[in-house]
């Protein structure tokens, strides 16, 4: 457990008497703060001094005089304030809240609160403000349509024949064969992360976005390869009798899959291993991940396994610790509200009900993503799975009994293609689809797919189908989008595939991660964690970010826009590079040009290209030369300059019009255009064999590895095989990917600027 940061009871702290403010003045501060109201905004500001701006508690006891002092109420008391103007219920509570070891002479300081709450119901007869989004109820259990002595139930609490409450946990502990009290004994990362109170010094700490990695451990099967994280290393000193935090019934259902699949050592098995990574709720960024579609089937399925397990793991866990609270609660309904406002224990749940978002960027991912899930289910809670046959009519036909990677590499021998296999696993058959969004709920008995949103504990979404929803929600199209303000778990899924697509809609998504809601949407107000209404979600948030490589984009996302107070865990590798698969015997010149900053490296690459390497290509009669290039920015910004130097050139980019690849590769193929730009992207999702190149043009090197032996196979006509590649220091991730890494810190420190490789 982490320091306290506010007693939940009285509200207040013991400071040394130097600290202890006079009566007087803070009875001044409590009467000026309880004329302020709390109003929820749908959005936060990127600002680090709106983020800094903490609740500062003044408050305390004098230990040796006996003297009360009163804090300055936060923002939890704040809204029981606003509440309490409009509900007597809440009024009372916030009463009892302020006056527990108040003294004598703070009495005025209630009959300023009473007061304003007199003059406000005498306003609205109801007692209730109908325009506030927050006034509808004040506990859950005080209004619904499912009553327990006036307590509503959670939907998953099952009262046995003998009136018996029943959860998934206690049903889980019977199974292995523990008692209740040693179960609770068993230290829960789940309880441990979110029970934690941080402080204003650890925010500040977090803010400055600097993170000392202290230990280092070797990856599992795979050479020069080592996880390094902050804290402490989550995978030492597990206790096995606790199932690795997983629920019980969770853990053997897992078991008997890992074995039913012919797996062995289950506790030495990559999924296992890294499942206790992501259970330690620490960021996580892999970025070596093998993709299924390039032969990586068995290691990209067990980093899916284990990340689905832990997602599964916390919401059975979430939901069973609010059954739990919801039965003890309604077993005595006199003290219900003491209950909550004077113990933590019942402080259960954020905004709304999602709290795991998996991100992925198509849609045939996210069919074998949720077929995997269902599977991953253990049988009692999918014992029925509703809206499971539009699911394969709108993602693809296969039954979730079937095993999850039957077809999806397998090629048709009657469907004989010119494309490689791994595109036509990635986005052949109609797996392309980059629009979609699914919510998945989980009840007692059974899995919904397509629930609402607001009513799922998780949703799968692309990037582009969750920015269609932010855009027209700020466009007033659709109300709103809270239903991502109490994400605990974000899952990025294939992060190098978004990169193809575009990235910006993946950092929009984030950017609306954990924002106070504009309304309440039924949520038991009472019930929220305190950290929540304080503003501090992202601070509790998961990011886990996977792909098969790093870029400074997805760098950027984990080191600026991740704020996980338990620390991060990233892959450092080492990489041999993509030189020896090349068949040709190409010369390849690597020519380094130098920049001083990112701002200035565009221009500078424009400038080095223009004055060394163009005039080499307007001399020349010879036709076929070919450019390719990454970004689509380099492709205008070269197209503009081709043009104004009057070259013959054809466009054949991401966004070049179906009818008119066909034009553009003819024209080249021919003759009739002396040079083609050719883009990464364009590669990606067209895998066209162009022909007629003489000389090829790296002016940027891509981002995925495995297209520069493609690009470079283009040659096979050329009489002279060479092949020029520009780059800078800061082109080193995608370098070392290419040459390996040894060669590419000689390239970037080395005083001579040209590199051949034969």
């Amino acid at each position: 457990m982490g320091k306290q940061g506010f007693a939940r009871k009285q509200g207040f702290k013991r400071l040394s008497k130097a600290d202890t403010l006079s009566k007087e003045e803070n009875l001044r501060r409590n009467r000026r703060a309880n004329d302020e109201k709390f109003t929820p905004s749908s959005s936060q500001s990127d600002d680090s001094g709106d983020l800094l701006e903490e609740h500062k508690d003044v408050a305390s006891e004098d230990e040796e005089s006996g003297k009360i002092v009163y804090r300055e109420p936060s923002m939890y008391d704040n809204l029981l304030k606003t509440l309490g103007s409009r509900n007597e219920t809440v009024a009372n509570a916030l009463r009892r809240r302020q006056i527990e070891g108040k003294s004598d002479t703070d009495e005025d300081v209630v009959g300023d609160i009473e007061s304003s709450s007199e003059s406000e119901e005498q306003h609205d007869g109801s007692g209730n403000d109908k325009g506030s989004p927050w006034s509808n109820t004040f506990v859950k259990g005080l209004k619904g349509s499912e009553m327990v002595d006036g307590m509503e139930l959670c939907e998953d609490v099952v009262i046995d024949d003998d009136g018996l409450y029943d959860t998934d946990e206690e049903s889980d502990v019977r199974m292995s064969g523990q008692s209740i009290s040693e179960a609770s004994v068993i230290t829960s990362t789940f309880a441990n992360h979110l029970d934690y109170k941080l402080s204003k010094e650890e925010i500040d700490h977090l803010l400055i976005r600097k993170w000392s990695y202290s230990w280092k451990m070797p990856a599992f099967n795979m050479s020069k390869t080592y996880w390094r994280g902050t804290g402490v290393c989550p995978v030492e000193d597990l206790d096995l009798d606790s199932h690795y935090g997983l629920k019980p019934r969770l853990y053997k259902h897992w078991l008997e899959m890992y074995d039913a699949s012919k797996g062995s050592e289950f506790h030495k098995s990559k999924q296992r291993l890294f499942f206790s990574i992501c259970n330690s709720y620490q960021d996580i960024m892999h970025h070596n991940k093998k993709p299924f579609y390039l032969k990586g089937q068995e290691e990209d399925s067990s980093i899916m396994d284990a990340y689905l397990v832990h997602s599964v793991n916390h919401i059975l866990k979430s939901k069973d610790l609010m059954t739990k609270n919801e039965r003890k609660l309604a077993k005595n309904q006199d003290i219900v509200e003491d209950k909550i406002l004077n113990g933590s224990a019942y402080l259960d749940r954020g905004f709304t009900r999602p709290k795991v978002l998996v991100l992925l960027p198509l849609a045939g991912i996210a069919r074998r993503i949720i077929t995997r899930l269902i599977q991953l289910t253990p049988s009692k809670n999918k014992a029925d799975v509703e809206n499971i046959g539009r699911f394969n009519e709108e993602y693809g036909s296969g039954s979730t009994e079937d095993q999850y990677e039957e077809d999806d590499l397998e090629i048709s021998k009657s469907k004989k293609s010119t494309k490689p296999s791994d595109f036509q696993a990635l986005l052949g058959r109609d797996n392309n689809n980059d629009h979609f969004m699914i919510g998945i709920k989980f009840t007692k008995k059974s899995m919904r797919l397509y629930s609402d949103f607001y009513s799922s504990d998780m949703i799968v979404a692309s990037p582009l189908g969750l920015y269609t929803k932010i855009g027209k929600a700020e466009d007033g199209k659709e109300e709103d989008v809270d239903y991502l303000s109490s994400i605990e778990i974000l899952i990025i899924d294939h992060a190098d595939v978004m990169m193809m697509q575009n990235w910006s809609h993946v950092k929009t998504v984030v950017e609306h991660l954990n924002q106070i809601p504009s309304k309440q949407h039924g949520t038991d107000i009472m019930r929220i964690r305190p950290w929540y209404l304080d503003g501090q979600a992202r601070y509790y948030r998961q990011t886990i970010i996977l792909g098969s490589h790093l870029n400074p984009d997805i760098n950027t996302l984990f080191n600026q826009q991740c704020f996980n107070y338990q620390g991060k865990v990233k892959l450092e590798c080492s990489y041999k590079g993509v030189l020896p698969k090349i068949m040709l015997q190409v010369r390849q010149i690597y020519e380094r040009f130098d920049t001083k900053s990112i701002l200035e490296a565009d221009d500078d690459r424009l400038e080095y290209f223009a004055k060394k390497v163009f005039p080499k290509i307007k001399d020349s009669v010879q036709p076929g030369v070919m450019i390719f290039i990454s970004s689509y920015f380099e492709f205008v910004r070269l197209r503009n300059f081709l043009k104004s130097q009057g070259a013959s050139v054809c466009l054949f980019g991401e966004y070049t019009k179906q009818k008119d690849i066909s034009s553009v590769r003819g024209q080249f193929f021919r003759g009739e255009k002396k040079i083609i730009l050719y883009t990464e992207r364009a590669h990606f999702y067209y895998r066209y064999k162009i022909r007629g190149v003489q000389n090829l043009i790296i002016y940027s090197l891509p981002e995925r590895k495995e297209f520069y032996p493609e690009i470079v196979s283009f040659l096979e006509e050329s009489d002279n095989m060479n092949c020029t590649v520009l780059f800078s220091r800061l082109d080193y991730l995608r370098l070392e990917r290419i040459v390996g890494s040894a060669a590419a810190k000689r390239m970037v420190s080395s005083e001579k600027g040209i590199f051949v490789f034969a």
